[in-house]
């Protein structure tokens, strides 16, 4: 076995601790450069405080086309599932006996018309007689009588034909709106019966169109206590929005109106039943199509929102972010966060105006460390730089 000398294993220790050194040595001199980061300085702004809620539409007007007198079917006109305007013939019923019933009420009325002129005549003769001291008071008194009844024959009889008319009008079953028309609920050669009332087709007017949704009394009770208390303030009367969401995500192009809230609260789910009316130019929104309705209910004066990419998490699942701070120096706050908005969240308390909130590069970053800021600007403002540099001539 070899055994090393004294003065040797000193020499080998040495210069291993050289090398163990080495890398610390080499460090030393530099430092890790800051973090990047991107902030964003926050304003206070009006925020709406807005509600998604489940919604139905429905027609504005619905009609059941039916047949106003009795008769065979001839013939139906209208396309189904086609767009009907008001007075728009639908079907003809067979005219063959209405008009039979229009030609005997015209010869009852000729009939008393001629009634009604030979007793205007004997009346005139009765009062030719009457003045001339030729004829009694009773002759003339039954000839006026007469002549009264014939009139009231002659308006009877211009009432039937009136009717008789009306009715012959009615063998065209019109459309009593404008709309989409359903599909017949009759054929030709089928008898529709006045009395029964059965229906022969079914309009409904879609634009506009209505959409009924409901919301919990509790939250808009809520809402009407913080705006009552001053935390919330109203809406100006005809600007609250309204906007209709699809299942996909997507919003219909035409904003709403609200119409009206019920004055009742439903006894089994404590809802509230509330109408918005949507324009439907392209008919795309069919009654029954369930939807979900966005409205601003109140509006939050001078209130503060961030992005939800800037919030972290802490290891209790606390809300927090960082802003920068004196020196460029990252600092966290904690917060109380209100509701979501359009992919941000609304700030109760832990940030002011004026703070440079961190919304890039915060996960990087440790409570004092110094970061490199740069201020966000959004997409549309890059893009618009970045067209500017790119028509600058070459240099």
């Amino acid at each position: 076995m070899t055994f090393l000398t004294r003065p040797f294993r000193l020499l080998m220790l040495a210069f291993a601790a050289q090398l163990l050194a080495a890398p610390a040595i080499a460090q030393a001199p530099g430092e890790m450069p800051p973090a990047g980061v991107t902030f964003l300085t926050l304003k206070a702004r009006d925020i709406p405080v807005t509600s998604d809620l489940p919604g139905r539409i429905a027609p504005v007007r619905i009609a059941e086309v039916r047949s106003r007198v009795t008769g065979i079917i001839e013939q139906r006109v209208f396309e189904q599932g086609s767009l009907v305007k008001a007075g728009d013939v639908l079907y003809r019923i067979d005219t063959r006996l209405f008009k039979v019933r229009v030609a005997s009420a015209r010869a009852s009325l000729q009939k008393a018309q001629a009634t009604e002129a030979n007793a205007a005549q004997q009346l005139e003769r009765q009062r030719v007689l009457r003045d001339r001291k030729a004829g009694s008071d009773v002759d003339y008194d039954n000839a006026a009588a007469t002549q009264a009844t014939a009139a009231a024959d002659v308006a009877l009889a211009q009432a039937a034909l009136d009717e008789a008319e009306i009715n012959l009008g009615y063998t065209e079953v019109k459309a009593p709106i404008s709309g989409i028309i359903g599909g017949a609920l009759v054929t030709e050669g089928a008898l529709v019966n006045a009395d029964a009332g059965d229906p022969l087709a079914t309009i409904q007017q879609i634009d506009p169109v209505y959409a009924d949704f409901t919301q919990p009394a509790g939250d808009l009770l809520s809402i009407r206590r913080a705006i009552a208390a001053g935390t919330l303030a109203a809406p100006t009367e005809g600007e609250s929005k309204v906007q209709l969401i699809f299942d996909d995500g997507s919003i219909h192009e035409k904003p709403g109106s609200l119409l009206f809230s019920s004055a009742t609260v439903d006894s089994t789910t404590g809802q509230l039943t509330l109408r918005a009316e949507f324009p439907n130019p392209n008919r795309d929104l069919l009654p029954g199509l369930y939807v979900r309705i966005r409205i601003e209910q109140a509006v939050r004066k001078n209130a503060l929102s961030i992005p939800q990419r800037a919030v972290i998490r802490d290891a209790i699942g606390a809300a927090m972010v960082y802003v920068v701070g004196a020196e460029n120096k990252a600092e966290p706050r904690q917060l109380t966060l209100g509701p979501a908005l359009s992919g941000e969240w609304i700030v109760e308390k832990g940030l002011a105006a004026g703070d440079k909130v961190i919304i890039e590069g915060g996960q990087k970053v440790m409570p004092g460390a110094v970061v490199a800021p740069e201020e966000f600007k959004p997409a549309a403002e890059n893009a618009t730089q970045a067209d500017a540099t790119a028509t600058e001539p070459a240099k």
